[in-house]
């Protein structure tokens, strides 16, 4: 008898309690804006995460993944489901493993927010620690580690301008402004028993790239 090997894949789980999603106006939604979506959707959540909330859409055939803000009070300027999706779908293009973004929403008749809806990229979701189950050796992380530090090579190297998304943020000065940020809140909180790394933050400031414009994670 073969033994088979753990399911390690993210799976979403019960929806929380008050963060239910209307189910009637969202499947109206998306069956008005993709062709081909036949009965009701099974709404799951992926309880995982701090900040926005994302539940599994399950159709026949057809897993879906929608994103909104969380309930209660928001920050203006946070949680924009909208700006989210649309550096997705710019970065598309350029960047394929970015998942599709299959429809937006701001109509808040809907669900009284914003929110997106995307293709489902099913995958391991890589935490502090890997599954146990994966059974990686030594050899076979580190060849995963230089993998995510590739994939962010890449994405740092787009062309913001290129990709249409140089509206979306100051990128001219960002490394300034955050170097001068670091030293200062460094400065602000020093105690004595901590060296002054001002020869670090000499470094910092002499080495900033002529490049600042970039896309950040």
């Amino acid at each position: 008898m073969t033994q088979q090997a753990p399911n390690l894949l993210d799976r979403a789980g019960a929806v929380r309690g008050g963060e239910e999603l209307d189910a009637g106006r969202v499947d109206a939604f998306l069956k008005a804006r993709l062709p081909g979506l036949e009965g009701a959707p099974e709404i799951r959540q992926f309880s995982r995460g701090a900040s926005n909330l994302t539940s599994l859409l399950s159709y026949p055939g057809r897993d879906l993944v929608l994103r909104r803000p969380p309930f209660g009070h928001k920050a203006k300027s946070a949680h924009d489901m909208l700006r989210e999706a649309r550096v997705m779908t710019a970065l598309k293009p350029v960047y394929p493993v970015v998942p599709a973004v299959l429809a937006t929403c701001d109509d808040h008749s809907v669900m009284g927010c914003d929110f997106y809806v995307m293709e489902r990229v099913a995958g391991i979701i890589l935490r502090q620690d890997l599954p146990a189950g994966l059974g990686f050796g030594e050899a076979q992380t580190r060849k995963l580690c230089i993998a995510v530090v590739d994939k962010l090579i890449e994405l740092h190297a787009i062309d913001p301008r290129a990709a249409g998304l140089s509206e979306l943020g100051k990128g001219e000065g960002y490394v300034q402004r955050q170097v001068e940020g670091w030293c200062r809140r460094f400065r602000d909180a020093r105690t004595d028993d901590v060296s002054d790394f001002e020869a670090v933050m000499d470094w910092l400031a002499a080495n900033r790239p002529a490049r600042e414009a970039a896309i950040r994670v």
